[in-house]
């Protein structure tokens, strides 16, 4: 298995796991709330922002240039954050081992 599809996956799962306890344990508005509790977690906020819309800038290309479309993506960064961008990643991989495999 190739090693980018393994690191993806295990990021995916350990942080998409702990993702998922978070929301049951506090709720989704309450992650968002933490991070204007303090300067400091607006910073951390804001960066993650910031990282999301340039790796979003990035995923457009990506995606028109593969035939993807990227509006569902796009989306799910907006209400998911780096999770969606870690199984675009993922899905990316495999549509591309797809494509590499003899018909």
């Amino acid at each position: 298995m190739n090693p980018r599809v393994v690191l993806l996956s295990v990021v995916l799962a350990l942080f998409g796991g702990y993702s998922v306890w978070l929301m049951m344990e506090v709720g989704y508005v309450a992650i968002w709330q933490a991070g204007f509790t303090s300067p400091a977690a607006l910073q951390i906020l804001m960066d993650l922002a910031i990282a999301c819309v340039i790796i979003s800038s990035w995923m457009i290309g990506d995606a028109r240039a593969r035939g993807i479309t990227v509006w569902p993506w796009l989306v799910a960064v907006l209400t998911t954050g780096t999770l969606a961008i870690l199984v675009y990643l993922l899905v990316r991989e495999f549509a591309q081992k797809a494509l590499a495999k003899p018909a």
